[in-house]
């Protein structure tokens, strides 16, 4: 069984679908990444962010995770994450600063 909502890794699209599941501080975060550039160091360090939280690298087609798509699978993890909003925050500066060092700025 394939799902045209399945990526390698969690795609760019499916931000949006994320904002309303957390409280004021994830939501200006997903509103200021869901509108810059593909390539721009906000959007990739969440794209990044997302990805680790997620699991992606240990996804395969045939998962149930894989069954289901990116961005309920992204809904999920970003619904039952733990952790508060400033956490989230935190993740995200920490793979903003990776980004950065990657990319050399």
């Amino acid at each position: 069984m394939y799902n045209i909502d399945t990526d390698l890794l969690f795609p760019p699209r499916a931000i949006p679908a994320l904002r309303a599941l957390r409280g004021e501080p994830w939501q200006e975060l997903v509103d200021r990444v869901m509108v810059q550039e593909p390539t721009a160091a906000d959007r990739l360090a969440f794209v990044l962010m997302m990805i680790r939280l997620s699991g992606c690298v240990s996804c395969h087609a045939d998962s149930f995770r894989a069954l289901r798509g990116c961005t309920q699978c992204a809904y999920q993890t970003v619904r039952r994450y733990r952790g508060s909003d400033q956490d989230l925050l935190t993740l995200f500066a920490d793979a903003h600063t990776e980004m950065e060092k990657y990319m050399g700025k």
